[in-house]
């Protein structure tokens, strides 16, 4: 998979979570709009509709090449399933929360740390021997892919995102710390003063 942790490289615990309280709401109020979700900023209104302005021929954005719309719908597809899938997130290193609970296990690559999940457990068996570590015993922890990308990320205080069967090549996932994935204030592509 390209962009996944490299199974050489430095394997840094990450602090457990505190689970989110019940988010906050009244019958009837709309839904927030479903983090992880890419926006097109093409989508949006002009501001100014003005006919006798500037010529605007150049602002008419071309038509989105076809492949590359699939590509995105797919993703977010993707994304969806794996914001809604428990995964398994092994767990190690030095205790890290009020509770003792072990950190979780991540991977630093080029200045981004990687929580390290898997879709279950033979997944996790393959990752561990890529690593040299079968025979050890891995003690890991089940969370939902959202409580990892809403509240672990953001909680890493480092760009940190989500390698997912980061042993299997192809067949692994990556969700980066990019707004659209994470939440924007974790995102590393944010613009300065948004958030």
């Amino acid at each position: 998979m390209s962009g996944a942790p490299a199974d050489d490289a430095p394997v840094t615990p990450v602090a457990p979570v505190e689970e989110p309280s019940a988010r906050a709401g009244t019958p009837g109020e709309a839904a927030p709009a479903e983090p992880g979700v890419p926006v097109d900023p093409r989508s949006a209104a002009p501001e100014s509709l003005d006919p006798a302005s500037e010529d605007r021929t150049s602002e008419v954005p071309e038509a989105e090449d076809p492949e590359v719309a699939a590509r995105k719908r797919e993703f977010a597809a993707l994304l969806g399933e794996f914001r809604r899938t428990a995964v398994l997130v092994p767990t190690g290193g030095e205790p890290g929360g009020l509770d003792g609970e072990q950190a979780m296990l991540t991977a630093d690559l080029n200045g981004i740390r990687f929580i390290l999940a898997f879709s279950d457990e033979q997944a996790l068996a393959r990752y561990a021997q890529a690593r040299g570590e079968y025979s050890r015993e891995w003690s890991y922890r089940t969370v939902l892919g959202a409580k990892l990308l809403d509240v672990a990320v953001p909680a890493a205080g480092v760009p940190c995102g989500v390698a997912l069967d980061c042993a299997d090549g192809p067949d692994g996932m990556v969700f980066p710390p990019v707004m659209g994935i994470v939440p924007d204030e974790a995102a590393v592509d944010r613009e300065d003063g948004g958030a």
